[in-house]
């Protein structure tokens, strides 16, 4: 592929809900350019797009598959992205460099929760955007009640460029707004016919609305538009330019992809009036030293480490070394190009605003920048969403045990939303994640990619014991006699509760009946002790221990004898003193629209939990609240069922707090029975 300058550069992020068809009509796009000999259908397991294993059995997008092909003199950078909010990172990563945004909706469902949530996101980054209203071809597809229902709930003036003519089995074709001609079709081919007479009202009516929204992105069109209320179509184009542009207007398409229907209206439109890199963005300098972003990372069977980049400023060629400035590190180059799905394209050099990729840079992540050495510039990065659900895995055996370590850090090099944890405590391996489809196609990846198997178990509480009363002269002796020197260590200690640290140990001995050297050692066996408490086998914590008396012997003592008598000492302590058990509590923060807060609230009770306050922002409530841990694992599933996907979550360790007895009881005899 030859090398393209900004301006004939298209830089395209497809998105959607799950299910609007934007596989198929990124297939289509390329299809009709004339770059595929083929179309592919996702049904089929042949798309270009969807090419992993895991997409092609599940019949849905997961990962960001990146289409570069030219289109008259235009080069498009195709980005098609994931709709199911589980694997929204890849979205964020694709939105941080996207010059235009084009959002498929289905002609049935119209506006949906990811449409809104996306839309949302662009909003707070400004970005151009088109509208595709997909499966015109479907039956029950309706494109006025579809349209209004984006213009309910979207923001920007939502303006129809093309509308359907017909709909299911009767969609034959579109009609242009701005060139007031119609088009059938066939095999993707357009062919140009009269407005259908039924249809002239209509499409007038269509186009009186269009001329006015043209006129807002210009003041000259505006005040010819204002004295004469027409416009021809440059002016059209034109003002439609600049308030796509500006985030103003976002023109919407008909189309069915399927059938291969008004697509190419939409491929014409990006490179007429979507911006380019330079335009879209100020971020962007082509007169700069060179700077790139790394949006995206994933590995490769054939290739392995493969790194997305954007050319922020400067250009850039393929080859020597770039410096990643955000590791403090040199990455040499092996090689370099686009991409069209998984076929590597070779290009050796970009521009400024264009996306390429680079191979096996080990220290490169998403987020990352890229630039020459001694510049060092730091690029905005990506903020992705926080992961929430939380599994545990167990190797299914020890040759899987082995290689799992190696998988997961590759897993987590391409995703940085998820997230892994080996608790110490519970000795498991947690894997958290976005949903219940982000972790379930971890697993399948650890199995197909890695040939490593794991199994999931129940997530473990990470409890702790402490007391909630005192213990006073409390002996503990130990003695044993053997052929040569004995074993000898007695102590006598006063133990409580201790609000302020973990543990707290002090001596009051006197008249040495421990000698000072035997001291550290009681100190060191009361630590040891409170590994293991004794109602379930949790750390101990919250205890505070005096040392008042004891005796020694002068040649049976030793340092192990009174770290023996101090865990004796320990557990007669704890057996008096009430021992309790102690939960984890976290800090919780919900985000959900007005009209959810009451489920969300009521819901946060059921769980034991306590809610502190409220913020409202906009139409978005802040509840924040106080929760036990162990109800709020599955709390990422509960919550998108309550808020039918709108709510999200973050939660941060509060305190230990301590469990009801009911439950203690239960915990309890769960440990002995594990332990037996």
């Amino acid at each position: 592929m030859k090398v393209y300058p900004s301006d004939k550069i298209r830089n395209v992020v497809l998105v959607g809900h799950q299910g609007t068809g934007k596989t198929t009509v990124a297939e289509s796009m390329i299809y009709n350019t004339g770059a595929l000999s083929r179309l592919g259908k996702v049904d089929e397991g042949n798309s270009v797009s969807d090419y992993l294993p895991e997409e092609v059995k599940k019949k849905i997008s997961i990962s960001t598959s990146l289409m570069a092909f030219e289109h008259k003199d235009y080069k498009i950078n195709l980005l098609d992205t994931p709709g199911f909010m589980d694997f929204y990172g890849d979205v964020k990563g694709c939105l941080r460099i996207a010059d235009n945004l084009l959002m498929v909706v289905d002609a049935v469902s119209g506006a949906q929760v990811s449409t809104e949530l996306i839309w949302e996101e662009a909003d707070k980054r400004k970005t151009p955007r088109f509208v595709l209203i997909n499966k015109m071809d479907r039956e029950n597809a309706d494109f006025g009640k579809a349209l209004e229902s984006l213009k309910n709930v979207l923001s920007m003036d939502i303006v129809p460029v093309v509308i359907p003519i017909g709909a299911g089995e009767t969609f034959s074709g579109v009609v242009d707004l701005i060139e007031m001609k119609a088009y059938s079709y066939e095999n993707g081919k357009a062919k140009e016919m009269d407005i259908p007479a039924d249809m002239e009202d209509e499409a007038e009516s269509y186009r009186e609305a269009l001329m006015e929204s043209a006129a807002a992105g210009d003041d000259d069109i505006m005040e010819k538009y204002l004295d004469t209320l027409e416009l021809d179509n440059d002016e059209i184009i034109k003002g439609l330019r600049g308030g796509v542009k500006n985030g103003e207007v976002a023109p919407v398409f008909a189309c069915g992809a399927y059938t291969n229907i008004g697509i190419d209206k939409v491929v014409d439109a990006v490179c007429t009036y979507g911006p380019d890199p330079i335009s879209a963005s100020e971020e962007t300098d082509p007169d700069a030293p060179f700077a790139a972003l790394v949006f995206k990372t994933m590995t490769d069977p054939y290739v392995g480490k493969i790194s997305f980049f954007k050319v922020i400023r400067g250009s850039f060629k393929t080859e020597g070394v770039v410096y990643n400035s955000s590791k403090e590190a040199d990455e040499k180059i092996s090689s370099g190009g686009t991409m069209m799905g998984k076929t590597q394209v070779a290009v050796n050099e970009f521009k400024t605003g264009d996306i390429g990729m680079l191979a096996k840079m080990p220290k490169a992540g998403s987020g990352d920048t890229l630039c020459m050495k001694g510049d060092n510039i730091v690029l905005e990065g990506i903020e992705y969403p926080v992961p929430t659900l939380t599994i545990a895995i167990a190797p299914k055996s020890k040759a899987d045990g082995d290689k799992l370590g190696n998988a997961l850090s590759r897993l987590l090099e391409e995703d940085p939303t998820l997230h892994l944890e080996k608790n110490k405590e519970t000795k498991q391996t947690l894997l958290t994640g976005l949903g219940e489809a982000h972790v379930g196609i971890v697993i399948e990846r650890l199995s197909k990619k890695f040939g490593v198997e794991v199994e999931k178990e129940p997530v473990k509480v990470p409890y702790r014991e402490s007391i909630r009363g005192s213990a006073t002269d409390i002996r503990g002796r130990h003695k044993k006699q053997s052929g040569g020197h004995g074993q000898f260590g007695d102590i006598v200690v006063d133990m409580g509760y201790c609000p302020d640290s973990e543990f707290e140990f002090t001596e009051t001995i006197f008249g040495g009946s421990v000698p000072k050297n035997y001291i550290p050692a009681v100190e060191k066996g009361f630590r040891e002790a409170m590994e293991e408490g004794i109602l379930a086998g949790y750390p101990v914590t919250n205890i505070k221990v005096n040392l008042k008396d004891g005796s020694y012997h002068p040649v049976d003592s030793s340092e192990m004898a009174f770290k023996i008598a101090a865990s004796l000492a320990f557990k007669q302590g704890c057996e008096k003193a009430k021992p309790i058990l102690l939960e984890p509590f976290m800090d919780v923060e919900v985000l959900v629209p007005d009209q959810f807060m009451g489920d969300i609230m009521g819901d946060m009770n059921t769980r034991r939990g306590r809610v502190l306050g409220m913020e409202k922002s906009g139409n978005i409530q802040c509840i924040k609240a106080q929760a036990p841990l162990s109800e709020m694992y599955t709390y990422a599933i509960d919550l998108r069922s309550m808020t039918q996907g709108r709510g999200s979550f973050t939660m941060k360790f509060f305190d230990y707090e301590e469990l009801p007895q009911n439950l203690t009881d239960k915990v309890v005899a769960a440990a002995k029975a594990e332990k037996e």
